[in-house]
């Protein structure tokens, strides 16, 4: 039985309110349709007639008067249901206006004033000499902002960033409403410079007089900002790397990357190697059998090319010092931020030279390169954003032995992991120092090469750490401990990045290099043209092989090669 006060008000209007069974949003107040909430009640019943709120927590429980505490939360409450049912309707009255407005917007048509001058289609890069003029540029909406009835565009189109005005009746369009981030529009208007006060790419701007929609991009979840941000992680990247390339810093890695390679060309141009265009279909291997990538090609066996040295010692005879930049597979299953199973390899070969002209070589194409690129046009623009503290490496380069580099590791106390060991947990591993016929660790290797704090040619390793191709030291220097012997093989090493490139002097006799394929269990009869290279007219020769995408991360302060390339290709990634 309910409990009611003896003195309510004739008039007075009963509601109940069970805050098991009840429903806010399907009850009425009645004993057979209780609200869940007194907050509720209160919102559809008061504040007048006199309003008597009886209460139970459970069916078990009999109804009773709410307490005069219960009484305040929920008065309390009832005041935050209405404020938000306001808003809501001020929201639904904004989306009617602005429906509205876009419903009128659709009849404003926009059609080019043909009577003033006619406008001058150009891209980004070029606008500056046009400035005074009326210009047509198209592009992609890199940044978008709206200010009343001014809308401001920062407009993309791979050449540069544009700044945009428009407003008007040129802001009160039905595309206008729809525009956003990374749609493309064709933009007409006069060119002016910007304030001294104020800033903006190139230092001008352009006042729309016309423009329209080429193509619309996505709003809501599926627009260009809803897709990814910082927190976005590398695997969604990788799968959305087609959108990721539009955003600056990665935009900027693609132009450096292109004019990294222009300056490559114009330094190994200019120290007279011509480009040729090795094949990478082949069916012999380089770097050993572990790393090729094997098809069909048609009814016989066949690989992608680990590298195409192999190809351009047999076009020294013909065109002299020779260069390329080619495509080239390596199958190790590594997933270092260092290592790609397709990567673009810049290799060079070069005759009648000795070790010594090799690694001078190496020194001033990387040097050159580097003057070249930097002087290049736009490329501050782009390190600025990439790598603002970059410095030029300095002549001559540190040339260091392998045999030295061991003892320097164990003076310094760099230790490696025993191989026993390097797949146990952390706590688990085993330390030891390094010896001669170890292949140095890559963090060690690192280690010592910041430490120094220059460029390092790290040369004279043992044979059976390199490949079959590669000239064994004469002499002395070219004899180690337990019949070790070592070979005229360099590899560069930079401060913060480690190796860069790798070379050495390749055998030259044709007797020799027939008993380093023996030695390795490779048949010589699939080599026969490279072993004719010995056999008609040899010469000492000597080559090496640049990754791109590590030097690009060097030069451009990546943390790893997989934002240096187009569309990454490693273990498991192959999309898109």
């Amino acid at each position: 039985m309910a409990s009611t006060s003896t003195d309510t008000p004739t008039d007075a209007v009963t509601v109940y309110v069970d805050e098991k069974v009840g429903s806010d949003d399907a009850g009425d107040g009645s004993i057979q349709k209780p609200y869940q909430s007194a907050a509720q009640a209160i919102v559809n019943h008061g504040p007048s007639p006199p309003l008597v709120i009886l209460t139970r927590k459970s069916e078990e429980e009999e109804w009773v008067a709410i307490g005069i505490s219960a009484l305040k939360k929920a008065r309390k409450g009832a005041e935050g249901i209405e404020k938000k049912r306001q808003k809501a309707l001020a929201a639904e009255a904004k989306a009617a206006e602005k429906a509205a407005a876009q419903e009128k917007a659709k009849d404003v048509v926009l059609e080019e004033d043909l009577s003033l001058p006619q406008a001058v289609k150009t891209k980004i890069k070029y606008l500056e000499k046009y400035r005074g003029q009326r210009v047509r540029i198209s592009g992609w909406v890199h940044r978008l902002r709206s200010q009343g009835k001014m809308i401001f565009v920062v407009l993309r189109d791979g050449t540069g960033f544009l700044q945009v005005i428009i407003g008007g009746k040129l802001s009160q369009v039905h595309d206008a409403s729809l525009l956003t981030n990374e749609a493309t529009i064709e933009v007409v208007g006069n060119l002016q410079e910007v304030p001294a006060e104020k800033s903006a790419p190139g230092g001008h701007e352009v006042v729309a007089d016309y423009w329209k929609v080429i193509g619309h991009a996505p709003l809501g979840d599926d627009s260009y900002l809803s897709r990814f941000n910082e927190e976005t992680g590398p695997s969604i990247l990788a799968d959305l790397r087609h959108l990721v390339l539009r955003g600056e810093t990665q935009s900027a890695v693609l132009k450096l990357r292109t004019a990294l390679l222009s300056s490559f060309r114009h330094a190994l141009d200019a120290l007279d190697l011509k480009e040729v265009t090795p094949p990478c279909i082949v069916q012999t291997q380089v770097e050993g059998g572990a790393t090729l990538f094997g098809f069909k090609y048609y009814e016989e066996e066949a690989y992608l090319t680990q590298s195409s040295q192999l190809y351009l010692e047999t076009v020294l005879p013909a065109l002299g010092d020779v260069y390329c930049v080619q495509e080239s597979f390596r199958a190790e299953k590594s997933q270092t931020r260092r290592h790609l199973s397709e990567f673009t390899h810049l290799e060079a070969e070069l005759a009648f030279i000795t070790f010594d002209d090799l690694m001078t070589h190496i020194e001033n194409a990387i040097c050159d390169t580097i003057d070249h690129l930097l002087a290049t046009p736009g490329v501050s623009e782009l390190m600025k954003v990439l790598n603002p503290d970059f410095k030029p490496p300095s002549r001559p380069f540190l040339r260091m032995s392998y045999a030295d580099a061991i003892q320097w590791l164990v003076d310094h106390k760099i230790q490696h992991v025993t191989e026993e060991t390097e797949d146990l947990p952390d706590a688990e591993k085993v330390y030891v120092d390094h010896v001669l016929g170890d292949d140095i660790a890559e963090a060690a290797e690192r280690k010592m090469t910041d430490e120094i704090g220059r460029p390092i040619f790290l040369y004279g390793f043992p044979s059976h750490l390199k490949a079959f191709y590669m000239q064994k030291m004469k002499g002395p220097a070219g004899e180690g401990p337990n019949g070790m012997v070592f070979t005229e093989s360099c590899d560069l090493l930079m401060p913060g990045v480690g190796e860069v490139v790798g070379g050495s002097m390749r055998i030259h006799d044709a007797d020799e290099l027939l008993a380093a394929f023996k030695k390795q269990g490779i048949p010589a009869e699939p080599y026969y043209w490279y072993v004719d290279q010995r056999r008609y007219g040899t010469c000492e020769h000597g080559g090496y092989g640049l990754g791109v995408e590590r030097f690009l991360a060097w030069i451009g302060n990546r943390y790893t090669v997989r934002e240096c390339q187009l569309y990454g290709r490693w273990p498991g990634r192959a999309t898109p």
